[in-house]
């Protein structure tokens, strides 16, 4: 291998990167959803970092919210593909476009499942004596 082939190969990996950095922004600009995830996986970081997760709960909760993510951006990208080869309303463009989003409503739900069960009783502990305060 030349190093001008090694040099292409590295341009076209940084390249790839900025593509997927491009498609996040462009998510976030045009679709809803997207600030409601990124508001939910600011706020479920905080409580986490709070709480003092271990590894392995962090690593759950990172799996969640990365499958919540990739299945929006997923969402996005279907939704876009039917917009481009169906640009008038068809039932097939409908089914394709309910059942994407059906997909990041069902990660989501198991999402806040999985964050309930690890969040749920360490922040319960930390909350008990300011429950505890306001009650007495």
């Amino acid at each position: 291998m030349q190093p001008e082939d090694l040099n292409e190969i590295v341009r076209k990996r940084i390249a790839s990167f900025g593509y997927a950095f491009q498609g996040w922004v462009y998510a976030l600009r045009t679709q809803m959803n997207t600030w409601i995830h990124a508001t939910i996986t600011t706020a479920v970081t905080v409580v986490g970092i709070w709480v003092r997760l271990d590894v392995l709960e962090w690593a759950i909760i990172v799996l969640a919210i990365g499958a919540v993510w990739a299945l929006e951006f997923m969402n996005t990208a279907v939704e876009a593909i039917i917009d481009l080869v169906s640009p008038e309303p068809h039932p097939l463009a409908k089914v394709g476009k309910d059942v994407a989003a059906a997909s990041v409503l069902v990660m989501a739900g198991a999402a806040a499942i999985v964050g309930f069960l690890i969040l749920g009783p360490p922040l319960i502990e930390r909350l008990r004596p300011l429950l505890a305060a306001l009650l007495n």
